[in-house]
């Protein structure tokens, strides 16, 4: 795909910000070290009367980016390292954000099912390079040459993870199409205090958490993988819930039947040995866990891991109820004193590896998860449609590129009909035989 970059600029807020810095929690610094690229698709409104400058113009974006960083000013800032400690943390110095417009000689379909991949990263999402070290959120609308458009965001992962992020593109938006009560219930300060997330005095660590032990190693390569998304209607998801039940007779969630469901079919489709120990990894949200809860708003990163661990045997011969109980038997003590566990973990682990730098090789992507194991991160509840800048809400959201294979992402549909789409990075000699037991498995509960 061949895309013209048109103009790139920096953005800052449209008033003073307050210049200091941000601590950062175990949370941030456990995330990937890098920007998240997401992309949003935008269709032109059939039988619009806009004229081509005004439809995404990029004045007016920018001119509501420039509002949405006053009350979200860290995003304008660097990330940095405390002179004293070293430990990583974000300068708010009010520098500004990257805008790019760009230009592609294709058309939305063109872009078949959207699966995400290196080209798109490549090319629709802006990429930092030396001259802006440190920044911490770049966006690129690119013009299609159906009249549609795409934003590409990359906001760093150590200043906001998905929840966060999303707040704050749908703020800009809000502003963008003049929404006004949105824009006003918008501009509420986000919360930036991470102390809120602070380790214990002394640390108190209550929990096994295994799910941060390394497993795979920090070394060697990281496994080939291909990408697919793989629809789900809500009639099958709901034949999947309704054919088995959890420990005591309980209806299983959405969230719980499609994990148990993709856990067995990727034992299968990789073809692993009965006696082999597999991996769940599933990524929680603290914001509701702790006590106090978070405040809403709350500009950080507040995920975490939590995993269960089986037999492939296990996994593939017991029923769908028993894989299900092992997946819902790990979310389950997720409460607060396990999250001040975890916390005082990290907090230990890194002191013992050197302090906030011995986090390196514990971050998600940069230690080699081994390719029996499986890493489910649900989008489900968030609010990934509620970008609508006055013309229209995406047509489709999604990450540009997944980082490593056995990484998959559960993602609800545009239109709200229960559709989930399960995007999955898998070995390339692995994932045709997951899509088949997929559908497959789907088709024995129908």
């Amino acid at each position: 795909m061949a895309v013209k970059i048109l103009h790139s600029s920096m953005v800052i807020p449209g008033e003073a910000t307050p210049e200091h810095a941000i601590w950062l929690s175990n949370f941030d610094l456990l995330v990937a070290r890098s920007h998240t690229p997401t992309f949003y698709l935008y269709r032109r409104p059939t039988g619009s009367s806009d004229d081509a400058a005004a439809f995404f113009s990029p004045d007016v974006l920018k001119v509501a980016l420039s509002k949405a960083l006053v009350p979200f000013y860290p995003l304008a800032g660097r990330l940095s390292q405390d002179d004293t400690t070293g430990r990583p943390e974000i300068s708010c110095t009010g520098e500004g954000v990257l805008f790019v417009t760009a230009r592609s000689d294709v058309t939305i379909d063109d872009l078949g099912d959207f699966a995400p991949s290196d080209d798109l990263r490549q090319t629709l999402v802006p990429k930092a390079d030396d001259l802006i070290a440190g920044i911490l959120a770049m966006f690129q609308v690119t013009f299609f040459r159906c009249g549609g458009v795409c934003l590409g965001a990359g906001i760093h992962h150590t200043a906001a993870d998905g929840l966060a992020a999303l707040d704050f593109v749908n703020t800009w938006a809000a502003i963008a199409r003049d929404d006004a009560a949105a824009a006003a219930a918008a501009k509420r300060r986000p919360c930036i205090d991470r102390t809120l997330l602070r380790a214990r005095s002394p640390t108190t660590v209550r929990f096994d958490h295994a799910e941060y032990s390394r497993r795979g190693g920090s070394g060697g390569s990281k496994l080939p993988f291909d990408t697919a998304i793989l629809p789900m209607s809500k009639n099958q998801i709901n034949a999947l819930k309704g054919a088995s039940v959890g420990a005591g007779g309980v209806k299983l969630s959405t969230f719980v039947a499609v994990v148990a469901h993709v856990w067995r079919c990727a034992c299968k489709a990789r073809g692993l040995a009965g006696t082999e120990a597999m991996r769940l990894y599933m990524t929680a949200d603290a914001r509701a866990r702790v006590r106090p809860a978070l405040p809403r708003g709350y500009l950080g990163n507040a995920i975490f891991r939590a995993s269960a661990m089986s037999k492939v045997d296990d996994i593939v011969t017991k029923p769908l109820d028993a894989v299900a109980d092992m997946v819902s038997g790990a979310t389950a003590r997720l409460d607060d004193e396990y999250v001040r566990s975890l916390v005082d973990y990290l907090e230990q682990q890194m002191v013992a590896n050197g302090g906030a730098g011995g986090a390196a090789g514990m971050r998600k992507g940069e230690w080699v998860m081994p390719g029996t194991d499986l890493w489910v991160i649900s989008w489900q509840g968030l609010p990934l449609y509620d970008a609508d800048f006055g013309w229209g809400r995406p047509v489709f959201m999604g990450r540009a590129c997944l980082q490593f294979s056995g990484l998959v992402y559960l993602v609800p549909g545009p239109d709200g009909d229960g559709r989930l789409d399960v995007v999955v990075a898998m070995e390339p000699q692995s994932l045709g035989k997951f899509k088949e037991v997929f559908y497959d498995e789907l088709s024995r509960f129908q």
